[in-house]
């Protein structure tokens, strides 16, 4: 071979190399999707999810990147299954936005279950991960992380809500079917709608009060209509979170990326989701107190009533548990509380 050849040999032999390298890393490199139904400004994003987007990123040394949507591909709604389909390749979302979906974890959602938002999220994740991980309800996507409000309550622009006959014809916003049973049974009428629009709600006269967590109160601008609130202890009714990535796309990373996601998740994730909401509800209410609103506490006969709806709605889940999958639905119920109680201490 002459030198000439040979150099010729040498150069695009280096080519060669230089490409497969390069197609190395870039098949290294998997960017996931996540779509998100709240602006990027609200705390969920900028306070839970990015910060756990970046960890991601640098568990994995940047071989697994996480792309925030600049707009939901989809209503709040459909966001587990857009992560089922693979439209996204993460969303979060509330289970009860699909009640008869997701009936295994409507029991959290009941009155009195804990106020306390970070035990509330971990304890969700632990009663999941022991017997609801292998239901067929939450197959084709990974778990990565439950969530709760840490307590709704009853806010009135008019009066504090104590006693049984506060709430008679009372037209109450509310969202999922706990809350609507719940009013319905205490005598109030329910009346559908999302939280952001309570407030035009209130303007125009079509409820009387709303549900919300003091959070909430906050940061969707109520604090000028509503200023009275009744603590209910352990919360008049909560919400369940999830935080799931297509199962699909979670298999083809490597063995070491998946593992790194698995550990900044679940009960890590569950437990910075409760600390978060926690956060927001202790400077909402501080913030309210400050301004003059009122605060009170139920009357023992407001309260024996929403503990009769609650041990009600107990009965009748571990029922119907059988149909869901859950064939001890009391077992789950105990364990939550169980765990509840060690993670509030």
């Amino acid at each position: 071979m002459n030198a000439r050849i040979r150099l010729h040999a040498i150069a695009a032999g280096a080519t060669l190399a230089l490409l497969g390298a390069t197609g190395t890393a870039q098949a290294q490199t998997t960017t996931l999707t996540l779509s998100s139904w709240v602006p990027s400004n609200h705390y969920v994003v900028k306070d839970i999810l990015q910060p756990w987007m970046a960890d991601v990123e640098k568990a994995t040394e940047g071989r697994v990147k996480i792309n925030l949507l600049p707009k939901p591909v989809g209503a709040p709604a459909q966001h587990w299954e857009l992560a089922r389909k693979g439209v996204a390749d993460i969303t979060w979302g509330n289970f009860t936005y699909e009640p008869e979906r997701f009936k295994h974890v409507w029991f959290a959602e009941l009155p009195m279950m804990g106020s306390n938002g970070e035990a509330s999220s971990v304890a969700l994740w632990r009663t999941f991960d022991k017997y609801l991980a292998r239901n067929e309800a939450f197959k084709g996507v990974v778990m990565l992380g439950t969530g709760m409000l840490g307590g709704g309550q009853f806010h009135h622009p008019a009066k504090v809500i104590d006693t049984p006959d506060d709430l008679k014809g009372q037209k109450v916003r509310m969202g999922g079917p706990i809350q609507k049973r719940l009013l319905e049974d205490l005598g109030a009428i329910p009346v559908s709608g999302p939280g952001p629009k309570a407030y035009e709600m209130l303007e125009g006269g079509v409820i009387d009060a709303s549900l919300h967590a003091m959070e909430s109160v906050v940061n969707f601008r109520l604090d000028g209509k509503l200023k009275n609130h009744t603590l209910i202890p352990g919360g008049l009714y909560d919400a369940t979170f999830f935080i799931v990535m297509n199962e699909g796309k979670f298999q083809r990373l490597s063995a070491a990326d998946q593992q790194a996601i698995l550990k900044l998740s679940g009960e890590a994730l569950s437990r910075r989701w409760g600390q978060q909401f926690d956060a927001q509800n202790k400077a909402s209410e501080e913030k309210l107190r400050g301004n003059g609103h009122k605060f009170a506490q139920p009357s023992p006969a407001l309260l024996d009533n929403i503990r009769k709806v609650r041990t009600a709605m107990l009965q009748e889940l571990n029922a119907d548990g059988p149909k869901f999958g859950v064939a001890d639905h009391n077992a789950v119920v105990t364990f939550y509380e169980q765990q509840y109680k060690l993670l509030a201490k």
